[in-house]
């Protein structure tokens, strides 16, 4: 598959804003508002419709969703009376919806988003942007085929203080970057989410049109709704989930679009439920330039109040930036220039004498995040849309992030370590890997409509 870079995606983004000239007059009309179609509004759905609610020119005509009790909580507060549907494709077929927003299930991103863009549609959707890698790169491909705007729900990119972070970083304000760690910790034990066993499903839910291009499955309820995050065929787990927002910054911010190498190893090791990810799980990846990046799911307590508890660590060779939920920390080494000396048991002094003049390179600093990143995020969508500028976070650039946490999970489903090419989007060592890196829909269900 050719390698599609952000410059190719901004400049197909740019063609179609000539292209595209009526639909942004459409856009322009009705009292200068971007009409929007939600597709999906439980859970993530409805914080996302809270964050464009918070804009005035953006107007939210339609809702899809296949619980009622949903379409019915999002209509009360929409407030405009929003046309309502049970399939997607209905809400698709609307002329006067200039957008969607996905919000489902990651199995289901695919093939909303490719729909989205053949009907003409400019698509927000949530992350991870997919359920694979191939599924990723169709969907961009997908995207500039059709000269579509498009935003991956990666908030942090529209968070100022994240962005002044990423700028540090990539500027060498903390010296070489040669470990970056990030976290997500969450102490399940010992029940995690139970063990419920199969049942019919919600006489207000249609279990098949909810399990869609996923294998046919009874229903349960942990793997509906939220649950769904813990199995392999809807979700990535909480590596995808949470794990997505850290790389994508750590890449952002190491000027990175792949890595070279990944490995990862965990399991279950404490709760007693019926998931299939891990409970526990560390990977590591290796970046160009030597930089090595972790991510560390910890099924373990947290740490007390007032300890550091960052969620990335940059570590560099004149210090360290904590990069938390709430801003960011910068922590200056004392350096010494001298040569490290070697330590024999007669002479302790030398290290001492070593040390003897180390100082700090770089300032302290400290910063506060101000602001609801979904907010600034739906922001810059609304306004690209009347724009046809990229956005903050393209569905090229949302792409990329995923395929890092996605390629992150078949190297600890295999037990491998793994070697990876970005540009071609293949592991080169294991050519059975690559198999894994997408999976056969259930019929009738096809990626592409026009098939």
């Amino acid at each position: 598959m050719p390698k599609v870079t952000r410059r190719d995606f901004a400049r197909a983004a740019a063609a179609a804003g000539v292209t595209t000239a009526l639909g942004r007059a459409r856009v322009r009309g009705a009292n200068d508002r971007v009409r929007l179609g939600f597709i999906a509004i439980g859970n993530r759905g409805d914080q996302v419709l809270d964050a464009f609610l918070s804009h005035p020119d953006a107007e939210v005509v339609a809702v899809c969703d296949l619980y009622q009790p949903y379409l019915d909580f999002a209509s009360r507060k929409i407030g405009s009376g929003p046309k309502q549907f049970k399939d997607y494709r209905r809400l698709l077929e609307l002329k006067d919806v200039d957008a969607v927003v996905v919000n489902t299930p990651d199995h289901w991103h695919a093939l909303q988003a490719i729909h989205a863009f053949e009907a003409g549609k400019d698509v927000y959707c949530e992350k991870p942007l997919s359920l694979t890698v191939r599924e990723g790169r169709q969907m961009a491909e997908a995207a500039r085929r059709h000269g579509r705007v498009t935003q991956v729900g990666l908030q942090r990119r529209s968070a100022p203080y994240c962005r002044e972070a990423a700028e540090l970083v990539r500027s060498g304000a903390i010296g070489k970057v040669t470990v970056v760690r990030a976290f997500h910790i969450q102490n399940e034990w010992p029940k995690g989410i139970g063990k419920p066993p199969d049942e019919a499903p919600p006489a207000n839910l249609d279990w098949d049109a909810w399990l869609g291009p996923a294998p046919r499955v009874a229903y349960n309820k942990n793997r509906a709704f939220y649950r769904f995050r813990w199995f392999y065929d809807y979700s990535g787990g909480q590596l995808t989930n949470f794990g997505v927002h850290y790389m994508d910054v750590i890449q952002w911010a190491l000027g990175q679009s792949a890595p070279l190498a990944v490995t990862a190893m965990g399991g279950k090791c404490a709760v007693e439920d019926n998931r299939e990810i891990p409970d526990t799980l560390e990977v590591l990846w290796t970046f160009p330039g030597g930089t090595l990046v972790t991510f560390s799911q910890f099924n373990a307590s947290a740490p007390p109040a007032g300890l550091r508890n960052g969620q990335i660590e940059f570590r560099g060779t004149k210090g360290t930036l904590y990069l938390q939920g709430n801003g960011y920390e910068v922590v200056p080494d004392a350096v010494t220039m001298n040569e490290f000396p070697a330590r024999t048991p007669v002479d302790r002094n030398l290290e001492r004498g070593w040390r003897t003049g180390a100082k700090p390179l770089i300032e302290a600093r400290k910063v506060d995040g101000q602001g609801d990143s979904t907010a600034l995020h739906a922001r810059n969508f609304l306004d690209c849309v009347r724009s046809r500028k990229p956005t903050n976070c393209d569905i090229e650039t949302g792409h990329r992030s995923t395929s890092t946490t996605l390629i992150a999970n078949i190297a600890h489903r295999t037990k491998s370590y793994l070697e990876w090419d970005g540009e071609a989007e293949r592991f080169t060592n294991q050519p059975a890997a690559n198999k894994l890196l997408s999976y056969e829909y259930r019929a009738p269900y096809k990626l592409n409509q026009k098939e």
